[in-house]
């Protein structure tokens, strides 16, 4: 009758015997958080670590005639590496020192040219080009920054063209005493030549690394790195204007008793002077192509906004950096070319008889 109630009765408590008990045990230890036993899945967890741990090494690979650079024969990045970081290690005071006149430049052009008002110095930017390209370039450079401004971009573009300025101001500085040194030194090209073609043809992304180790981030290693990007133009360039030099001009300077000196700066500079100018053209477009890549080491201005842009995927803010970054190039490029031009060739007065100079002089000289 009893078994018959339990059977009945769905609430009444089942006897408990020895084949529950395993089950009883596994239910409280899956419940204790704190339990020690560990689970059946961990025991094989641990077994396989051993395992592995306790497994035999891999086989070597062997040297193949089919297949022999598989692996590097040279630790070519382990020696960059630890060349680097003893550069860091060893003359990081030198590398800070170097930024000192750097940074004093480009402060100096940042101030100017964001100091200055937007309408003041579109005024001074339009009539400088109309100074040194005539009326036409005049009004194309005040539309230009006109629109420059109307897009939002005034700032950055500021900014970008005293990192282009800075730039610029070095390369002139390093490159055409050492380009008028190449010319007349033979042995001197042989070494620096290949520097040279290193410097021009690797890609600009590789000297990101070690100018951010030596260097850090911002503004002044941006312009670092721009310059060592654009520098080899204006040497080369150089080099080639003064060797294009007539040697019938060179000889009858000579005749005359002119000085080293003298031959340099009265014959050979002169003549050479727009192909150096074409060299400095090049350094320039060369240091506008470095802006984009340069922002990838927090450098500010308009390639700035373009890596902004990429990174949100906001076109309209990427295309008013390159807007910007094309309008200023333009400029700087037919300013240059004009600089370059040979006037005497052309029948062109002199600079101070041209331009909204010559509207001011022109009343108070004689006319030749």
């Amino acid at each position: 009758m009893s078994d018959t109630t339990q059977t009945q009765d769905p609430w009444a408590t089942a006897p408990a015997d020895a084949g529950a008990a395993p089950a009883h045990d596994a239910a409280a230890n899956a419940g204790d958080a704190w339990s020690s036993a560990p689970p059946p899945a961990a025991h094989d967890a641990a077994g396989q670590g051993a395992d592995w741990l306790s497994s035999a090494p891999a086989q070597p690979e062997h040297f193949s005639l089919l297949d022999p650079f598989h692996k590097a024969w040279v630790p070519f990045d382990s020696w960059v590496t630890q060349g680097i970081d003893w550069l860091v290690l060893h003359f990081r005071p030198l590398f800070q020192g170097i930024r000192v006149p750097v940074d004093v430049i480009l402060s100096g052009f940042q101030q100017l040219l964001l100091g200055m008002p937007a309408p003041i110095a579109i005024l001074v930017f339009s009539l400088v080009a109309w100074q040194i390209a005539g009326l036409g370039m005049g009004a194309a450079t005040l539309l230009s920054l006109v629109a420059i401004g109307a897009i939002g971009a005034w700032s950055q573009a500021m900014v970008t063209l005293a990192l282009v300025l800075t730039a610029l101001f070095f390369c002139i500085l390093i490159g055409l005493p050492l380009g008028i040194w190449l010319a007349r030194s033979k042995h001197a090209a042989k070494v620096i030549r290949p520097l040279l073609d290193a410097m021009q043809t690797t890609p600009a992304f590789v000297y990101l690394v070690p100018i951010v180790m030596l260097f850090g981030i911002g503004n002044v290693p941006g312009v670092v790195v721009t310059i060592i990007f654009a520098l080899p133009p204006i040497v080369r360039l150089t080099i080639l204007g003064i060797k294009q030099v007539p040697e019938d001009l060179i000889e009858a300077a000579e005749s005359f008793g002119a000085s080293p000196r003298q031959l340099l700066f009265k014959v050979q500079l002169p003549l050479a002077m727009p192909t150096i100018m074409a060299g400095v053209n090049q350094t320039l477009m060369l240091a506008l192509s470095m802006v984009v890549i340069a922002s990838m080491i927090a450098v500010g201005g308009l390639g700035q906004m373009v890596l902004r842009g990429i990174g949100r995927l906001d076109m309209g803010l990427a295309a008013i950096g390159g807007v910007g970054i094309v309008i200023l190039a333009i400029i700087l490029d037919r300013l240059t070319q004009s600089l370059g031009r040979d006037r005497r060739s052309k029948g062109i007065g002199r600079w101070y008889r041209r331009g909204p100079i010559g509207l001011f002089t022109r009343p108070f000289i004689k006319q030749a």
